[in-house]
């Protein structure tokens, strides 16, 4: 038997409802599709006990299989046989393990706080019936892509999430913004989606298999060069659905979608599939050197390209989008250190999935009470007005810029020590970049916070019609406030559970060392001690973020202001989205018109050409058919007369 071998265990008990997981969100969302506007007054109820349901389901199911000794935490259940055609058999099965049951409670527990959220944000809408829906959607498909046994199953549940955050983006589709947002979420999407296709192709190819089990299997029995390509492939899959580097530029975009869906996407269920993917592929990234350097270095470049753009951004929810990019950064960088970091990859997921969400709920908190204003240089002293939500959300700073003792302190330093203690260069290429993408996260997300919440308004007058007049700040309702509490309560905590007494490692072993207590490759190359490495990181961050105070304490210009060109790059996206219009949308247009040209003038012209020479050819032919006996007569005549003057021709000739 191969090492990479895995078995399955049978579900008993409450897990043999693994399947009821999905189902119940999925039949949530087939009712409220269905009845449509019958079930516009109780639609959000059905949508929130749904997964609500699922967590409490989601939470026993946990406790079940932590009552199970190790060996016996995977556990399989076939449901149907789902493709047969040929040599190609693949059943639809699910998976529960340490790894996907720890994505449940996230996806079901923050989840199910944002839909309760959505009752207060969203009671006005009108189409309210049909978002909760479409969020029930987007859990079903989450759900189905962290508890499908085979790489085919995930690749269902990953175009599910691509569909449902189509729909949700562009949820407000009257509006040009969203409409041309969700375009761009969807066709990048594909560029990703492709990749990860490709590299369910090549298992089946060389290996007969699209199953977790039998690839993990059998991987090792693949040469170097296919093992790279394959984890090559799943990677370009990842970075298309987690918003990294090349195929980043989607993310921010998304926030033209209802807020409650940008915490939903950015905080518990989309962006995380990619992380997710290369953690449980991680058997053909152990194989690959390769494959693991390049994550890294995607992992790095992403989180500085995060944290550059976010230093530029005005917009409240564009710069937590960019600060979603870089965290996400940081969990690649920790998944392709391999070892114990896909371990300290996932404790960071789930700790960013609380504060994270937490700070999107508190942005959609702070635009209800200013009308739906976004630029925070026209905030400005809302602690004053939005106690709960300024609390709330400062906890959720405090957290993503890594304060002591709250979770991101937990969760973030360690991937940058195991970054560090990467052997060779590059170590000091990927923790240097960590180190930076600290401080930067602390400037930025400090500037957000302080002309938000602190300082003296800067708000429209009754006179700016423009911006909507002037707004009247006040607190948001309990049906919003409450999750946000919650959500704080994971931000300051959250990183502490999950790393006491390396709780989560010792639980993810199974899944993803493979035998408990197995070292690191990172482990073996210590480079700083880590109370050097923690200390740099708390000096860093404290300075990002007193600088910003300093500079931003008083306010700032409230129109945008000559910049030098670093400047000028980072509020341009550092022109990632004028190298994708001329590199490919641009050509992809010129192409099309040709094509059209070619079809219109070459294909149609021919056809239609054709068609005018027998039309006037006929219409031709068809006068000499006058229906006159006359006119008949003298054709004959004629053509007598013809006929004689022939002969009359030879027989003289």
């Amino acid at each position: 038997m191969s090492p990479l071998a895995v078995e399955y265990a049978e579900p008993t008990g409450s897990l043999s409802l693994i399947w009821l997981l999905i189902a119940l969100p999925l039949v949530g969302a087939t009712v409220l599709f269905l009845l449509g506007r019958r079930a516009n007054a109780w639609g959000h109820l059905l949508g929130c006990a749904t997964v609500g349901i699922a967590f409490v389901l989601g939470v026993v199911q946990f406790l079940q299989l932590r009552g199970l000794d190790g060996e016996s935490r995977e556990i399989s259940q076939q449901l149907f046989t789902f493709i047969d055609v040929g040599s190609l058999k693949v059943e639809a099965g699910l998976l529960y393990d340490p790894l996907s049951s720890v994505f449940v409670l996230l996806i079901t527990g923050v989840g199910f706080l944002i839909h309760v959220y959505s009752i207060g944000y969203m009671s006005h809408d009108e189409g309210r019936r049909r978002f909760f829906a479409m969020l029930n959607l987007f859990v079903a498909a989450m759900l189905l892509l962290v508890l499908g046994d085979s790489f085919v199953a995930l690749y269902v549940g990953w175009e599910g999430v691509g569909l449902a955050s189509y729909l949700l983006i562009a949820f407000w589709y009257t509006r040009p913004e969203a409409a041309t947002a969700a375009k761009k979420a969807f066709i990048m999407n594909r560029v990703g989606d492709v990749g990860l296709a490709l590299g369910i192709f090549l298992m089946f190819a060389t290996l007969g298999e699209t199953s977790f089990e039998g690839v993990f299997s059998s991987v090792d029995q693949l040469s170097s060069t296919t093992v790279t390509i394959l984890a090559l492939l799943l990677l370009l899959g990842a970075c298309g659905k987690s918003g990294q580097f090349p195929l980043q530029a989607w993310l921010p975009d998304a926030m033209a979608g209802p807020t409650p869906v940008s915490a939903l996407i950015h905080a518990a269920t989309m962006v995380t599939a990619g992380v997710y993917l290369i953690a449980r592929a991680h058997p053909i990234y152990d194989l690959s050197e390769t494959g693991q350097l390049v994550v890294c270095s995607i992992g790095a470049l992403t989180l500085l390209i995060g944290c550059i753009i976010g230093c530029a951004k005005d917009d409240i929810k564009k710069v937590l989008a960019y600060s979603t990019v870089s965290q996400i950064g940081y969990m690649f960088l920790a998944v392709g250190l391999g070892g114990e970091a896909y371990a300290l990859g996932i404790i960071h997921l789930l700790a960013h999935g609380f504060f994270k969400a937490g700070l999107f709920l508190g942005a959609g908190s702070v635009m209800h009470g200013m009308n739906d204003q976004v630029d925070i240089r026209r905030f400005g002293g809302l602690a004053k007005y939005m106690p709960i939500t300024a609390v709330t959300f400062g906890l959720g700073y405090l957290a993503i810029i890594g304060i002591p003792p709250l979770s991101g302190f937990f969760s973030k330093d360690p991937i940058i020590e195991h970054a560090f203690d990467r052997p060779g260069w590059t170590g000091w290429l990927f923790g240097g970049a960590a180190l930076l993408g600290a401080g930067l996260t602390a400037f930025y997300m400090t500037r957000l916070f302080v002309l938000t919440f602190l300082g003296k308004p800067r708000w429209p007058t009754a006179e700016d019609e423009q911006l909507g007049g002037a707004p009247h700040p006040h607190e948001s309702p309990l049906s919003m406030t409450v999750p946000m509490m919650l959500l704080a309560v994971g931000s300051v905590a959250g990183g502490f559970l999950l790393t006491q007494g390396d709780r989560t490692v010792h639980w993810l072993e199974p899944v993803l060392v493979g035998e408990p207590g197995g070292e690191s490759v990172a482990e073996s190359a210590h480079k700083m001690e880590p109370i050097v490495v923690t200390s740099l990181v708390v000096l860093f961050s404290l300075a990002g973020a007193a600088l910003a105070y300093l500079l931003f304490r008083r306010g700032t210009a409230q129109v945008e202001q000559p910049a030098g060109p670093v400047v000028v790059a980072a509020r341009r996206n550092l022109y990632a989205d004028a190298f994708n219009e001329a590199v490919f949308m641009r050509p992809g247009q010129w192409l099309t018109r040709a094509l059209v040209y070619v079809d219109s003038r070459g294909v149609d012209g021919l056809v239609n050409g054709l068609a005018a020479a027998v039309g006037g050819g006929s219409g031709r032919l068809r006068r000499l058919q006058t229906g006159f006996v006359r006119s008949y007569a003298l054709t004959m005549l004629g053509g007598a007369v013809v006929v004689l003057a022939s002969l009359l021709v030879v027989r003289l000739g």
